[in-house]
């Protein structure tokens, strides 16, 4: 992400333990700038809304999982590039499977910043399907917390 975004904010957890401390101290080593998110255990949705709305003078989101670290940064900037050519969503797209990360114009601020629970924003994504991004980069699909992303890693 550092090396395809001008900015990058990371959404964590309190540092309640060594191994949060540990990530929010290599998170902010890297150059991230962190937001906690206090409502962390009540899903996803709270964690993306809480980011939306900590830099709500942004014009879009590149929305990453922690847990996808192998994306190509050119797959990054494909996502943020479709977004600045006035795709309200985008996202990359290795042959028929859509990958992360998701862009979000500030038109859809409202509902990003409303988001619960854990399903993040696949319903968002129903409504406004994503703008789609052809990419050679298995990263896109690659969740090391699956058996799946495991197996191909």
């Amino acid at each position: 992400l550092r090396d395809a975004l001008e900015e990058v904010v990371a959404i964590v957890r309190p540092a309640d333990g060594a191994a949060q401390r540990r990530l929010h101290d290599a998170l902010t080593d890297a150059g991230c700038r962190l937001v906690v998110n206090e409502r962390a255990d009540e899903g996803i949705g709270t964690s993306l809304a809480c980011g939306v709305v900590a830099t709500a003078h942004a014009a879009g989101w590149v929305v990453a999982l922690a847990d996808m670290p192998a994306i190509e940064p050119g797959s990054i900037r494909a996502v943020a590039q479709a977004l600045r050519d006035g795709h309200e969503t985008a996202a990359p797209f290795f042959g028929d499977r859509r990958g992360h990360p998701v862009g979000f114009t500030r038109a859809l601020y409202a509902p990003l910043a409303a988001l619960r629970g854990d399903e993040g924003a696949r319903a968002l994504l129903i409504t406004h399907p994503p703008h789609r991004i052809d990419v050679a980069d298995r990263g896109v699909l690659l969740d090391f917390d699956t058996a799946a992303g495991l197996a191909r890693a």
